[in-house]
């Protein structure tokens, strides 16, 4: 019976021993405050960038291309042509490790063309 207790009592005293530990894999944002640069911020100016040399009239596909997948979209027929809206992060607001709508910059489709960006454009969209 003691032979049985002994690995069971090992087994729950390293368990309890480890417990305590703890293993960080990243996210903490400390490059922010030492002026490292972080990859979200890496990815906030490519965006930033890939934005400030897009042209109006750009295809869909072409700006999907170059920008790579969107945080987030939207899309809606508005009567005889769609509408698509691509929001790529290009700030930080929020100290959360959470991209938000409020941290990205909306691209505006009609017909698979672009026809703005920025929120005057999505607000233009949404109004029509």
């Amino acid at each position: 019976m003691k032979k049985t207790r002994f690995p069971l009592l090992t087994a729950v005293g390293l368990s309890l021993g480890l417990s305590g530990c703890v293993i960080n894999l990243g996210g903490d944002e400390s490059g922010y405050a030492s002026g490292q640069s972080s990859s979200w911020q890496q990815q906030e100016r490519q965006n930033r960038d890939h934005i400030a040399n897009l042209s109006l009239g750009a295809s869909l596909e072409s700006v999907k291309q170059s920008m790579g997948l969107a945080d987030f979209s939207e899309a809606y027929p508005d009567g005889d042509k769609t509408v698509e809206v691509l929001f790529y992060r290009t700030q930080r607001r929020h100290g959360d490790d959470k991209t938000t709508m409020d941290e990205c910059t909306p691209l505006v489709f009609n017909n698979g063309k672009l026809v703005g960006w920025g929120n005057t454009a999505y607000h233009q969209v949404k109004s029509i």
